[in-house]
């Protein structure tokens, strides 16, 4: 998944971007809320969930979920704050949040807090994602290929992970390379131009080297797609 972290404590943002990498989520984190803004209207990101501070620079937690809302948009949001009355949760809920974590708090129940919101979300990653005889393995970053003898199990990079598990997310759609850059990318990383053909390359030499057929096509001249034929 794809996460936005809007943190304007340094030292604990940096710290969730770490154990949130570390669970091969994608994280573009920022400072305020107009930067989180423009990331949620940005054209090329795609968000699986949100986590944002309710005190923040230049528009409030509370902003940004009221707004969301007016939009109609149903990202889930994790409030983040060390208001913890209960008017304060009421107000966070009322507002648009989906769950509220006062602060501080262990990043392990961060984490849970992570996993209920992916439960009672349907648009959010599942544990095992199959399409025909390839199943990603969340549990253990593989991917297992039935209908083989013995079945096989190909251990995953994160990155090679992340792309496959973005490409069997729209199965048979056809998407471009800049797209899977944006989404697969933090904003701090700024791969060069052909990295997502570099990765994909690895990908395929690594399923050729367990004689798998890899599944994703390069359509020329407009991007990846994964085949379900295959």
């Amino acid at each position: 998944m794809r996460v936005l972290l809007v943190e304007d404590e340094a030292d604990l943002g940096l710290a969730i971007k770490q154990v949130l990498i570390s669970e091969k989520y994608v994280v573009d984190w920022v400072l305020d809320g107009a930067q989180a803004w423009h990331c949620l209207e940005s054209q090329w990101t795609d968000y699986s969930v949100a986590i944002v501070d309710w005190l923040l620079p230049e528009l409030s937690g509370l902003e940004i979920c009221q707004r969301l809302r007016l939009h109609q948009n149903p990202l889930p949001v994790l409030m983040l704050t060390a208001l913890g009355q209960p008017e304060n949760r009421v107000a966070g809920l009322d507002a648009g949040a989906d769950d509220y974590l006062v602060k501080p708090f262990v990043m392990e129940e961060l984490l849970a807090r992570l996993r209920a919101l992916q439960r009672r979300s349907p648009q959010l990653q599942p544990q095992n994602l199959t399409i025909g005889s390839f199943t990603l393995d969340y549990a253990n970053n593989a991917l297992s290929i039935t209908g083989t003898q013995p079945s096989q199990m190909i251990p995953l990079t994160v990155k090679e992970f992340q792309i496959l598990a973005y490409l069997m997310q729209n199965p048979d759609r056809i998407i471009s390379g800049s797209k899977i850059r944006h989404q697969l990318w933090d904003l701090d990383e700024e791969p060069i131009s052909n990295v997502v053909a570099a990765q994909m390359r690895l990908l395929r030499r690594k399923l050729a080297s367990y004689d798998c057929t890899c599944p994703i096509e390069t359509i020329p001249g407009q991007g990846y797609r994964f085949n379900t034929a295959l």
